[in-house]
């Protein structure tokens, strides 16, 4: 590409020069200008399926359910019922970590496959998955089995839930399945969708003993890759806050089941765990807002936000007390980086939300991010959860069940009055709701829903 500076619609022609016309009319449309605040924000396309021939990172439904979601709950079995080619997601392939904890259990390691083969394919794999179901359980003695199937099982029609139910009966286990073939959807936020569903049905709120605590919260979108959530823990913990369960960095299968006793959901990846978000407030009463623990600057405002949610003076004070404490190191680092980074221009291209997220860090560090996208995001996460009503469902987004989700008749307890709601809304914070992208980014700067760093080959 050219060097010389150049407007957005100069850049998009460049960048599709070499494109055929109907692919590259097509493609145009998932690239837009960045707007700065109070202006109105352009539509742009996403969570459109990838056209043959254009490079792409995305991964499947199946990758995005247990690779993403499930794959890295600690003491969950999680068992791939199709062929061994399958096991790239089977293994845990990201960067997750978990702490074993007292019982030691940790499954995170291994690879639980049916290895399916040809046979299976024509005579059916139901039985062999029910005796990989009896082996995993005989050598390991799970507190839960979660099954996902991949392609050739849709295919052929194996129902592992009914396989589930028999195996849950006989073992007296939680066993769950999701119907989580690659090709459903057009990339793996299909996959997170499925999982929200199948942990929150099968799952949460599952747990009756009480949580200890009095500021309780869970973490939503938050994986623990590379060890984020074990930093987060720390904090929170050093304010005196009580993290339930994280959805699904270092998490049990215990800690999902009570997660219904916190008294706030803070939600990270929006795009991977809203629906669990949505869905706890609608059925237990318990609200949510959007946090940001990447980048010094982020997670204060994300720790001050949680303590002006609780309205507690003596929670408001802690998180002062501890943002003081723990920024002089952190200043102290950024002032040795900051010389390699100031002025420095990015692009960043990552998964859902973080492309969002990493942009505080970024500048806090003292980059511009000249361009920004999602391998696998929505337009709301482009253009702000505003838009979610005006989004037409298409053929895709309806092979995904969404749950219909009542108040508990016991359990349903709203953790602020109405007039309480609007008393915080007037203080600036912000309930059920995330900003988009493309606001703020700037007229110099550009959203993208495909990497542009990359040509199909002419």
């Amino acid at each position: 590409m050219s060097t010389k500076p150049l407007n957005v619609e100069e850049i998009k022609k460049e960048l599709f020069a070499k494109m055929p016309t109907k692919v590259a009319r097509k493609r145009s449309k998932s690239i837009v200008q960045g707007t700065e605040p109070g202006e109105t924000i352009p539509e742009i396309q996403a969570n459109v399926r990838t056209i043959p021939g254009i490079i792409t990172q995305r991964g499947c439904c199946y990758a995005g359910c247990k690779g993403v979601v499930l794959g890295p709950s600690r003491d969950i079995i999680n068992l791939t019922h199709g062929p061994i080619g399958c096991g790239f997601y089977s293994w845990l392939t990201r960067r997750n970590e978990t702490d074993a904890g007292p019982d030691g259990d940790n499954f995170m390691t291994y690879c639980f496959s049916t290895d399916m083969t040809e046979h299976n394919i024509v005579f059916g794999g139901m039985k062999k998955l029910t005796a990989a179901i009896q082996e995993a359980y005989d050598n390991f003695h799970p507190k839960a089995i979660s099954i996902f199937s991949t392609c050739p099982v849709g295919l052929i029609g194996d129902d592992i839930h009914a396989v589930a139910r028999q195996m849950q009966e006989k073992l007296g286990i939680t066993v769950f399945a999701n119907s989580c073939e690659g090709y459903k959807g057009v990339s793996q936020s299909a996959g997170h969708h499925i999982a929200n569903n199948q942990i929150f049905r099968h799952i949460i709120g599952t747990g009756d003993r009480p949580v200890e605590g009095k500021y309780k919260i869970n973490l939503l979108g938050e994986y623990n890759i590379g060890g984020d959530a074990f930093e987060i823990e720390r904090i929170l913990e050093k304010c005196g806050i009580t993290l339930i369960a994280t959805f699904s960095g270092n998490s049990t299968v215990e800690s999902f089941r009570r997660a219904h006793f916190a008294d706030l959901n803070t939600v990270m990846c929006h795009r991977s765990l809203n629906y669990v978000a949505e869905m706890m407030e609608a059925k237990f009463g318990l609200p949510w807002i959007k946090v940001n623990f990447i980048g010094a600057a982020a997670t204060a405002k994300s720790l001050r936000r949680i303590a002006e949610y609780f309205e507690d003076q003596e929670l408001i004070a802690r998180v002062e007390e501890v943002i003081a404490e723990e920024l002089p190191a952190v200043q102290k680092v950024a002032a040795e980086t900051r010389p390699r980074t100031q002025g420095k221009k990015a692009m960043l291209f990552v998964g859902g939300s973080r492309a969002h997220h990493y942009q505080e860090l970024f500048h806090e560090l003292g980059m511009e991010v000249l361009g920004a996208g999602y391998e696998f995001a929505h337009r709301d996460d482009y253009e702000g959860r505003e838009v979610l009503p005006n989004i037409k469902v298409d053929a895709d987004s309806r092979n995904i069940e969404v749950l219909e989700i009542e108040q508990d008749p016991t359990r349903y307890r709203p953790r602020k009055t109405p007039e309480q709601i609007e008393a915080l809304k007037a203080k600036g914070l912000t309930f059920d709701a995330y900003e988009g992208m493309i606001g703020g980014m700037g007229k110099t700067r550009w959203s993208s829903t495909t990497s542009i760093t990359t040509r199909p080959k002419s």
